[in-house]
Order: C-alpha cells, then structure tokens, then sequence
C-alpha cells in the first residue's frame, strides 16, 4: 500500500457522498495467462480498485454498501499449493483491517451481497469493464451480457471516480515524480545510444529494461522509430541511418502504478540539418507556448487550438502552409501536420481513466468532443484546467506519406497547404516533444526534478558529450 488505511477510508467515504445511495462494485483484476494458465503476465491491478482498496493482490473485489454504510473486501486465500509455489501472503481478512475495511469474505459471498441489494431494490454501480474474464463474472451477478455493460455502467460512480481521481494529491504527485526519474533515465539513454548502426529494437529494450530494473513496468509499450509520422511507431530491427531523426516516447509506471510519459527526437547523426531545426524549433516553441499559458481556469481546448495557432503561423513562414491563419484553424487544415490532441491526464493510468470514457474525463457541460473533424477527433481533453491536474503537453509535426497524397488527391484544404512543397517533406518523418505537467495555483510546473534535454543547443551537447 502506498498510502495509510485512514487515506483510502477517506477515498471511500467521498465516494460514498458523491454517489449517494446504491451498491458500489469495483473489481480489482485477475491474473491474465501469457499463454497457459499458470504462465501469467506480471500483475498490473486496477487503478481504480487501487485508489480506494490499496491492494496489489489479484482475484479480490471491493463493495461499498452506500445505504447500510458497510464496506466489504472479498478475495478467496490462496491454498497450501499456491503457498508452496509463491509463499505466504496474508489472508483477506487480516488485509482488509489494514485499508480500513470491517467486513471480509469469499469470492463466493459477492452473488449474496449484490441479489441482497436487487431484492431490496439499490441501485448495481459498476464501472465500464475491459477485462473479459471480469465482464463474464459480472454477467453472473446482473445477468447483462458483455455486449451490453459499457452502455449500463453506472453514470454517477464514473462522475464521482472521475472527479476524485483527476486532482491529485501531493503524496500522489511525489509517486508521480519517482515515475518521471525513471523516464529520465530512460530517455537520457535513449538519446546516448542514439547513434548510426544501433538497431531500434536494441535501444527500446534497454530503455524498458531501465523501468525493469526498478521493479517497474513501463506505462505503455515504448514507441521508438526512425519513422516519428507514425503515431505509435513500434520499435523494429532496423539500424539508425545517418541523416534521419529517432523518435521515442517512453515512460515508467512505478510499483504502485503512477506513470510517466515524455518523447523526445533525437538527430542520429548528433546534429539537426537545417531542415530538421526548423520543424524542431516549431516544435519547442509550441511546447513551450502551451506552459506559458496552462493554468486554472483556463480550457484546455484553448491551449490546444492556441498552440494550433501558433503552428500554423510559422509552417507559413516556411511556406508549407498559407491563407488566413483563422480560417485555416477552423477548417482543420493543420492536422495535415498535427493530427493528434495536444495532451491528455495522467495518473494511474498514462492515459488516466480512459477506460471510463474518454468524454467523462477530459470534457464536460461546457467543453463537449469535436468528434467530426480530423485531428480535433484526437483531442483527449478540452475542459477547464484545474490546481492538481496532471496534464501532458505533446505538440508534433509529422509528415504522413499517405496522408498528404489522401488529401492532394481530394484537393483538400488546398487554400491553405502548398502541396508543391510538401512533396520534397514526404521523407522527413515526424518530431514530437512531450513533458509532464503539474496545473499548480497560478500556472504550470513540470515533473521530474531532472529535465530531459530538448532545446536544439542542449539536445546537441548533452548526445556530443
């Protein structure tokens, strides 16, 4: 456990305000076999189950009887086999004391508990499931197929874990920071190794060794590609060519599952050619823009189209792009070269409580999803910034082959891309530059006490050394 039981019993008792009434079902997760039973992948329990059980044991479930104020942790202890495998762990009924909770029970006690509540006609709260042995077993409690338990979960639980979840605390920032001195490691390696003739495969699984190497995981599978226009670039057995650019976005996720997530882009050769400091230095001024003006209050769509606005004022410096920077902004034009969100939440998750729905988490009655149109789609998060969020900030431009002969094809926003031009980039590949933010009082700080290199000048000492 990461935080005291007087911690986790405060979680739940909120929770239990913000729902109301009803009875809370929040699963923690199974073992997940590799490929045979007994050959499992390493635990990773749920995050939300985690914020407010604070255990890492697999197979236990949590329930919070909002009308009776009764909290129950159920789990079945493991037998004399398993301890001669594994050890000894403690039972669930010595582990449910130490999180605050009275009652513990089997597995086989949680039908009982939830036909008691539908007999006396509580609401079932559930969250969204996306582990199918977890949607079976919810099945057998509601009798709703899989097909349809997204659609049925519980409105007031998400709302309520969502707001709980999206501001942290200080305690959960330091864990967040821990995770960001891994990422430092990780990507200062990267950058290092960063040379003609080493393969990208190589590179990643000494980075995602680093993370190991800390008893971690890393917070997702490590992006790591010569071919930076593709989002998530898997790495692959090719060597680093002269000349191109390396892009990785990598982070940790520490033992008790708060992440990291930064990228950075890399010269192979040590230094940036002329063409590549230019869409670099569009890169950084956008990054650094968006930290300028992240802060309380402020929507996050805003810094999103602000840094849009910036991008597409210097890409026509360049002569990439032209006409009325407005009216390029409003029809989109600029996801040619920014087809992504500018950012998203982290926490538990790096992208946090995306399993709950994205349109919970990052908008709101005020901030609704421009779902329509390309690039904007992307957008994880547009509501109004507020003290304690953990944001990423991740402006890119790319040069996507396909997708500039889709739209030339199309004529698409012709009136505002010089598609002539754009022709000679098709070999470019993609930079993107990410960091950790920290929405504070009165602006923005980053996390992780060490920063990672990204302006040209430091980017080229710091691989020179």
């Amino acid at each position: 456990m990461l935080f005291d039981k007087q911690t986790y019993s405060e979680r739940r008792q909120k929770l239990k305000e913000s729902v109301g009434s009803g009875l809370i079902i929040l699963f923690g997760n199974n073992d997940s076999p590799a490929n045979y039973p007994s050959n499992v992948y390493k635990f990773r329990q749920d995050s939300t189950f985690l914020y407010f059980f604070g255990l890492h044991r697999e197979g236990l479930v949590g329930v919070i009887d909002v009308d009776e104020n009764k909290e129950y942790l159920l789990g079945d202890d493991i037998d004399i086999e398993d301890i001669v495998w594994y050890g000894q762990v403690e039972s669930v009924a010595d582990m449910a004391p130490q999180i605050g909770v009275s009652n513990s029970a089997p597995i086989s006690q949680l039908k009982a508990l939830v036909d008691k509540a539908k007999k006396a006609g509580q609401k079932i709260h559930f969250l969204p499931p996306y582990r199918h042995d977890l949607m079976i077993q919810l099945m057998d409690l509601t009798d709703i197929h899989p097909s349809q338990q997204r659609e049925a979960a519980s409105l007031e639980l998400i709302m309520a874990v969502v707001n709980q979840r999206s501001i942290k605390s200080p305690a959960e920032i330091e864990e967040i920071e821990r995770a960001c001195a891994i990422g430092y490691k990780m990507h200062t390696t990267a950058m290092k190794m960063c040379k003609p003739g080493e393969t990208e495969q190589h590179i990643a699984g000494v980075i995602n060794g680093i993370a190991s190497s800390f008893g971690c995981i890393v917070s997702f599978p490590t992006i790591l590609s010569m071919h930076g226009e593709i989002m998530h670039g898997n790495p692959s057995p090719q060597p680093l060519e002269e000349g191109r650019l390396m892009l990785c976005d990598a982070g940790a996720e520490t033992n008790e599952n708060y992440c990291s997530d930064n990228t950075r882009t890399t010269p192979i050769s040590g230094k940036f050619t002329q063409r590549q400091r230019e869409i670099y230095s569009i890169v950084v001024d956008c990054h650094d823009y968006a930290l300028s003006i992240a802060k309380p209050g402020v929507k996050w769509w805003d810094v999103h189209m602000g840094v849009s606005r910036m991008m597409i004022d210097k890409l026509k410096e360049l002569g990439l792009m032209r006409g009325d920077t407005e009216e390029a902004l409003q029809a989109g034009a600029h996801a040619m070269f920014f087809p992504h969100g500018l950012g998203h939440m982290m926490g538990m998750d790096v992208h946090d409580m995306e399993g709950l729905g994205q349109i919970y988490v990052g908008f709101d009655d005020e901030v609704r999803p421009n779902l329509e149109q390309f690039g904007t789609s992307c957008l994880r998060c547009g509501r109004r910034l507020q003290e304690g969020f953990v944001m990423t900030d991740e402006p890119g431009i790319y040069f996507i082959p396909a997708l500039i002969d889709d739209w030339k094809s199309q004529g698409l926003h012709k009136e505002f891309i010089n598609y002539d031009l754009l022709e000679t980039y098709k070999d470019f590949g993609g930079i993107r530059i990410e960091d950790d933010i920290l929405i504070t009082k009165d602006g923005c700080r980053f996390l992780g006490k060490e920063r990672i290199p990204y302006h040209i000048d430091d980017v080229e000492a710091f691989i020179a050394r």
